[in-house]
């Protein structure tokens, strides 16, 4: 990416920061292919009481699983260069914005991409549950890791916008407005690891999902910065 953009100075951009811009475009695409995920999960029905059920559900959906894996692979790959994007804005060169939710989102959507890989590779693999009903070894070993690594990718999320919140509050305006959802969405994503709170998981999905939506577009159209610039100054 060009930094065309910058100030003489190679810092504070006059103009509007080409890292931003991507930064917020690629978070809207993170949105459009996590809601993607869900609707083919949801069509797939092959969430299950048991690991063999939900097996037995794989092989009579495979393509809508398959779909919603590569949903996922492409959610978290989005996510980690919307990341690596915004570690290079200005506001986060010149620590006006912390590097640490950048990263948290970085090894957010490196965890979510192999959660999605795993369960494409569970689509793909011919023989999931043998003729005595038990699982194939293969098939168990690569949905725990399904399992593990996308907890470990939403609870990195979560711990990202916890992180933020305190910086959007201490900006002001739209950013403090959103500053109170960030933090208690991010305190919510923390029981993925809680399963006696799995009727919460849906509501706190949804809920960054919404999130994505309005900091992506808030990146996007360039009101973050044109906050950060009201704050701090433009440099001359």
């Amino acid at each position: 990416m060009s930094d065309s953009s910058l100030g003489t100075d190679g810092a504070r951009p006059r103009t509007r920061d080409g890292y931003a811009l991507a930064g917020g475009v690629f978070l809207l695409l993170s949105a459009a292919a996590t809601a993607a995920m869900v609707a083919a999960r949801i069509a797939s029905d092959t969430d299950q009481t048991t690991l063999a059920e939900s097996l037995h559900a794989v092989e009579d959906s495979r393509a809508l699983y398959g779909a919603s894996g590569f949903a996922r692979f492409c959610s978290g790959a989005a996510l980690l260069l919307a990341a690596a994007f915004l570690l290079r804005t200005w506001i986060i060169r010149e620590r006006f914005g912390t590097p640490l939710v950048p990263r948290l989102f970085i090894l957010s959507g490196a965890f979510t991409a192999i959660s999605g890989g795993c369960a494409v590779l569970i689509a793909v693999y011919p023989d999931l549950v043998g003729a005595g009903g038990g699982v194939s070894a293969f098939a168990e070993g690569v949905s725990d890791v399904r399992r593990i690594a996308g907890k470990v990718g939403f609870a990195a999320a979560g711990v990202a916008l916890l992180a933020a919140a305190t910086q959007q509050w201490k900006v002001g305006g739209a950013l403090r407005r959103v500053a109170p959802a960030s933090a208690v969405i991010g305190a919510g994503m923390q029981f993925i690891w809680i399963d006696a709170a799995t009727l919460m998981h849906p509501i706190v999905g949804t809920a960054f999902f919404l999130w994505l939506l309005g900091i992506g577009t808030m990146l996007a159209t360039g009101r973050v910065e044109r906050r950060f610039i009201a704050v701090y100054g433009a440099r001359a």
